[in-house]
């Protein structure tokens, strides 16, 4: 079955409702560097605010904030409105557990003639298994995690986990800025050594990463365009100061640990004589919420949290009464769990309870801790520190709204002004408040009409802009690479087989070497390679699954659970990974590779070809739970997931020719275009013999929409250009999962 882009251009030209129009990048005007007084804030004048916010009438907390700061501003254009429920549905399915909503989803939300049915979707897919997964990409990008970096597939593991266990932001931020220890074993210090415990490095990632403050441009002389000195940056990055990366040369294991020596000193290198520097003392250069003041977001999380103490210690109580485990300890707190029905912040609360009761059996760190970094994690994670709450809200909102609030997000500077400051402290606060749980923040944005509004459309460039900048209209946003790989998944029944037995089978041809008897050592390398496949079998085995090889369009799955119970087996060991050494197996391993290695240049090979049938019957993963980042030619980094290697570099969704390419001819669009037995297409084509009914389907499974009259008419005389209807429908399904439509949010 041929697909030529032809008939893609003229079949898509000919639905102009599909939205086909070429989606470039458009050029941000230039910002005005204009300075700005920093001001205290006047608790009654915010609090004033708010109540005349609250009076307002329509929508959310939220958007009556916003209205009465848009009106503050004088703008006086009215928003767009809420879109239809289809619509929605597909957004919040995309952004929240990252994929297209199904068919039978979407029927069932229909259906539904409950007014709160939003509210309950989000609800629901915020408790989805997928949710965790969809986030920990969003994390994974602030962070910087990469899973061929040193630990750092156990660090994605321990995200996933902390997400999944409700962990607080300024917990899971804390524990990544002071953790010391082995890679793997402690997953947390893979942020640590991803940038090899470099002082300067780390002090610009830290700032910009968890306080979306530049920093770094002062590392070697004052900034230029903001207040920040040399003597600034040296002050914070001597918090890591004393933090050293290992590598053990025997074992090859790396791990982080702290001098008693700080190798940051002060003055800079060339700026004075050697025996003149000194280690520079730590200092935070920020502004923080005074001591003596408490607004009343962080009195909201000091009661939430003595409720949270308060129940914790119950449990303790408990456990010590009873003399329980951990697992009696934790069935009690489901059994008053159960009790709380209805009580969603008792529910998170007992929640939190158990989590730290697992925590219980801690055990004593191999590696001392930096009381340095202790110091600054309580410094940039304080309530106080208005830049750590900020940092986060404005990331997740321009995650979901398509701007942030401060752009670019990670630039929070005088010169660089939120463009809502008011709505901005109003959503910290509520984060702040909420214990700075994320699935709150997620609730609050995407409940808001706020998310829900439609694009503009047929307005001057400029005009656009001014209602997207004022969030009375959401931007147009492309997927994110892995929405867009699990969408098409979901539209073309991928995640399991679709095909019977039998239906697809295929014959290839391996190459296989075969050594040419007389030539070389042939005996040395048969027992060469007998003592590795020895080797081989005592070590772990690997999944089927595990072995996806380097297909430009499947992964490496990680097993997160199994990732994290391997780190927990590796710090529980009692062994000093400095002293250990190779077993006498291994070095004789490592002489009979270096022998076979040299004698393999006298060795002739004879080419040997392999027939193999076989039955291409094809599902995939989800990309949520690929190895990340991912090869630089695979689908998600050729749709915009990056290397994660350059500090603040964000996803580029500008469209290009390689990805016009993989979507007309790569194998993930093709096989799911094709009309499979087992998925319910092919029963309307078959056995209903509705074509009308089969390309209605093809829309809401693809597009989650109905198709106007028009497009049922033009999608017949495509499929109509097949002799077989079955393949006509192919051709008409990879028509739309090419379409514009498909790809961009609604």
């Amino acid at each position: 079955m041929k697909r030529w882009p032809m008939l893609a251009a003229t079949a898509c030209l000919s639905l102009g409702a599909l939205g086909l129009g070429v989606f470039d990048a458009q050029a941000k005007p230039p910002v005005a560097q204009k300075k700005i007084e920093k001001a205290p804030v006047d608790p009654k004048a915010e609090a004033a605010f708010r109540e005349q916010a609250k009076k307002l009438t329509s929508g959310t907390e939220l958007d009556k904030v916003l209205a009465l700061e848009n009106k503050e501003r004088g703008i006086k254009a009215d928003p767009m409105p809420v879109v239809d429920d289809l619509t929605f549905l597909r957004r919040v399915y995309c952004d929240l557990v990252g994929r297209i909503p199904t068919n039978e989803e979407a029927a069932a939300f229909e259906a539904d003639k409950n007014s709160a049915k939003r509210d309950e979707i989000i609800d629901r897919l915020i408790a989805d298994d997928r949710f965790v997964d969809r986030w920990t990409v969003f994390y994974a990008d602030m962070f910087r995690l990469r899973a061929q970096a040193d630990g750092g597939g156990a660090a994605l593991a321990w995200v996933h986990q902390a997400i999944a266990d409700a962990m607080p932001h300024d917990e899971m931020s804390r524990r990544l800025i002071t953790t010391n220890g082995k890679a793997g074993a402690a997953p947390e210090v893979a942020f640590v050594l991803g940038d090899n415990a470099d002082p300067m490095i780390l002090a610009g990632v830290t700032s910009q990463v968890f306080m979306g403050v530049r920093i770094s441009c002062a590392q070697c002389h004052d900034h230029p365009f903001d207040v920040w000195t040399q003597e600034n940056f040296y002050g914070f990055a001597a918090y890591f100061g004393k933090t050293q990366r290992i590598e053990n040369q025997f074992t090859r294991t790396i791990y982080a640990k702290e001098n008693e020596r700080s190798t940051v000193l002060w003055p800079p290198e060339g700026k004075a004589k050697p025996d003149e520097r000194k280690p520079m003392k730590p200092n935070f250069p920020f502004d923080s919420v005074a001591a003596n003041e408490t607004p009343e977001y962080i009195a909201r999380l000091n009661a939430l949290r003595a409720k949270q103490k308060a129940a914790k210690d119950a449990l303790l109580a408990k456990a010590g009464a009873k003399d329980s485990g951990v697992d009696d300890l934790l069935a009690d707190a489901s059994e008053n769990e159960q009790k709380a029905k209805g009580k969603k912040q008792d529910d998170a609360i007992t929640k939190q309870a158990k989590q730290d009761a697992k925590d219980l059996n801690i055990k004593a760190g191999l590696y001392t801790t930096s009381e340095w970094r202790m110091q600054l994690a309580d410094l940039v994670t304080s309530p106080r520190n208005r830049f750590f709450a900020k940092n986060l809200v404005n990331r997740a909102w321009s995650d979901l709204i398509g701007r942030g609030i401060v752009d670019p997000i990670d630039d929070f500077s005088d010169n660089n002004p939120p463009s809502h400051p008011k709505m901005l402290d109003y959503i910290a606060d509520e984060f702040v408040a909420s214990g700075y749980d994320l699935r709150s923040l997620v609730r609050l944005i995407v409940s808001s009409q706020v998310y829900q509004r439609a694009h503009v459309y047929g307005l001057a460039e400029q005009d656009q802009q001014d209602l997207e900048k004022s969030f009375l209209a959401t931007p147009m946003r492309r997927m994110l690479s892995e929405t867009l790989y699990d969408s098409i998944i979901t539209a073309g029944h991928l995640f399991d087989v679709k095909h019977t037995p039998g239906k697809n089978m295929k014959t290839t041809w391996k190459l296989s070497q075969m050594v040419k008897p007389g030539t070389g050592r042939q005996g040395l390398a048969l027992t060469a390679m007998k003592f590795e496949q020895k080797l081989a079998m005592n070590g772990p085995a690997m999944d089927k699954d595990e072995a996806a090889g380097l297909d430009l369009e499947k992964g490496i799955e990680i097993d997160f659970g199994k990732v994290l119970a391997n780190a927990k087996k590796e710090e529980s060991k009692v062994e000093v990974e400095e002293m250990r050494v190779m077993s006498k197996e291994e070095i004789e391993a490592e002489r009979m590779r270096a022998q076979m290695q040299t004698q393999r240049r006298g060795v002739d090979y004879i080419d040997h070809y392999v027939k193999a049938t076989f039955d291409d019957n094809p599902k995939f993963g989800s990309s949520l739970r690929m190895s990340s980042p991912a090869a630089p030619e695979h689908f998600l980094r050729v749709f915009g997931q990056t290397d994660r290697e350059i500090l603040g570099e964000s996803r580029d969704h500008a469209p290009n020719m390689r990805q016009a390419l993989m979507m007309l001819n790569g194998q993930l669009i093709h096989e799911a275009s094709r009309v499979g037995e087992f998925e319910p297409m092919h029963a309307v084509l078959a056995e209903q013999k509705s074509l009308d009914g089969a390309i209605k389907l093809a829309y809401r499974e693809i597009l989650t929409r109905e198709p106007t009259a028009d497009e049922i008419r033009e999608a017949k005389s495509i499929i109509a250009a097949q002799k077989d209807q079955f393949d006509g429908m192919a051709d008409f399904r990879w028509i739309l999962l090419n379409c514009n439509e498909f790809r961009f949010l609604p």
